[in-house]
Formats: structure tokens, C-alpha cells, sequence
């Protein structure tokens, strides 16, 4: 099927690897021409031939910077996805009933919430122009808040709320607002030593790889096992595409059955 992405101008955030490196490889084979950003590149994604602004987007000028940048290579821009999210927890929040202090939730915020309403801010202008599409990746802790740090599931539910509200100021003006809600998947979030699962696997004293072994089926996943990132960039290609025109507003849940609700 024609996707009818081939020279759509796509901006993807957090696109070093995982979903955000998935993203920008399914782009790059619909024939997109793709700016990746993310903090620092990695070998993967140069491989890619996308191109690369470093920006960390946790910074309060980060977006704006990073998009100016983006556009002064070439003012057209059809599609921004805005994967940068994630974060890990401090010690002291594995003891606090809130999960983290202050300090704790402003950083979780700044990336997962703050880095996307200012990423779309900034980009907003060309996004009209072209009757562009927006794809926000959330993550299914916004809807089971139990199964994540509280920043965390919070700012993500703040994103679908910033998301869904979005889609109806700006698709009379022929810009598309969409959400792709995953839940547990393969990225340095789960697998890495200095992710999230890392940090809760030393907390409880078990195996990091027992424990990502036994997090599906916690999960309620039906499959039984963490969800490849190629999944979820299948459904941001979708969601971006021109023939999915009446695709406003959704949020796409690609989580394995775990959210148990209609």
C-alpha cells in the first residue's frame, strides 16, 4: 500500500534508538526526507542517512532552538513526531509515596510533557502550511497509572489530554493531532542498565532479566512478551499518512491487550 510519504518532510524527536530509531528507519524506507533529533547521534541512527540536529529538549529553549534549525535547512515540514520522553527515577522516590520530590517531577515533565507542547509550538506555523500531521508517543501507564513512576504516568496522561485538545483546535486548518499509546517495549527504558527496569530490578533485589521476562504477563499483556519498537513505528507511519485523512484525535493503543478497558 502507498503511504504517499515518499518526500514528506518529517521531524522526529528522541531518535537515537528504540521507537524514536524505528521511527525515523520506517520513514527513511517510505522515502521521506528525515530530520532526526535526540541529544547525541549513535552509529545506528547515522546508518540511517537521516539528517541530525542535537538538541536536548528538556531545556526550556531546546524545542524552539531545534526547530529553527530544522527549518532554516528547508521551511517545509509535513510530519513531527514527538517521541522524546522516558527518564529515571532518583533513589529517594522509590520511598516517597509520590515518587520523587519537586526536582523529580519538573525533569519528568520537561521531557515528556513541556519538550512536546514546545516542539509543536515552534513547528506549528509550517505544520499548517503544509497541512501537516502531528504523532505524540504516550504510553499506556497514562491509563493504568499504577505500572510507572507517578510523574511519569501523569505527564503522559497531561500529553494525551494536551493531544486530544489540540486535534480539535487545529484540524479545521487541515493539521492532524494523533497519539500512539504503547505499552511495554523493547527500549533502553526496559533492556538498558541504566533504565527504568535496571532501577526497579537492584530496588527489588531480583534479576533485571527475570524481571523483564516476567513484566508482560504482570502486565497483562496477552502476548506474553515486550513489544518490538518496529510495531509502533508501523502505526506513527499510518497515523502520518495523507490516506488516513479522518485519523483525528485518536490514540492508538498498541499494548498487547494490557489496558482492560472498552
Amino acid at each position: 500500500m502507498d503511504l504517499q510519504l515518499t518526500g514528506k518532510r518529517v521531524l522526529v524527536t528522541g531518535a537515537s534508538k528504540g521507537i524514536g530509531l524505528a521511527i525515523v528507519r520506517a520513514f527513511v524506507a517510505e522515502g521521506a526526507s528525515v530530520t532526526a533529533a535526540s541529544r547525541t547521534s549513535t552509529p545506528e541512527l547515522v546508518a540511517t542517512g537521516a539528517s541530525f540536529v542535537a538538541a536536548d529538549l528538556a531545556e526550556a529553549d531546546g524545542p524552539q532552538r531545534m526547530v529553527q534549525a530544522v527549518l532554516a535547512a528547508d521551511p517545509r515540514l509535513d510530519v513531527l513526531v514527538n517521541n522524546a520522553g522516558g527518564g529515571t527515577m532518583s533513589e529517594a522516590s522509590f520511598t516517597d509515596p509520590l515518587d520523587g520530590g519537586d526536582d523529580d517531577w519538573a525533569r519528568t515533565f520537561a521531557l515528556n510533557l513541556d519538550a512536546t507542547v514546545r516542539t509543536t509550538r515552534a513547528a506549528l506555523p509550517a505544520l499548517i502550511a503544509a497541512r501537516g500531521a502531528v504523532v505524540n508517543i504516550s504510553s499506556d501507564s497514562a491509563l493504568r497509572p499504577g505500572a510507572a513512576p507517578l510523574p511519569y504516568s501523569t505527564a503522559k496522561a497531561a500529553l494525551n489530554a494536551f493531544s486530544r485538545g489540540l486535534a480539535e483546535k487545529l484540524g479545521a486548518q487541515g493539521v492532524r493531532v494523533n497519539v500512539v499509546t504503547p505499552s511495554g517495549t523493547r527500549t533502553h527504558l526496559m533492556e538498558g542498565k541504566d533504565g527504568f527496569a535496571a532501577q526497579l530490578a537492584e530496588h527489588l533485589g531480583i534479576d533485571h532479566g527475570a524481571l523483564l521476562a516476567a513484566m508482560p504477563g504482570q502486565s497483562g499483556m496477552l502476548t506474553g512478551t515486550l513489544i518490538e519498537p518496529d510495531e509502533i513505528a508501523r502505526a506513527v507511519l499510518l497515523l502520518s499518512s495523507p490516506t488516513m485523512p479522518s485519523t483525528i484525535g485518536a490514540n492508538w493503543r498498541i499494548d498487547a491487550g494490557a489496558t482492560k478497558s472498552v
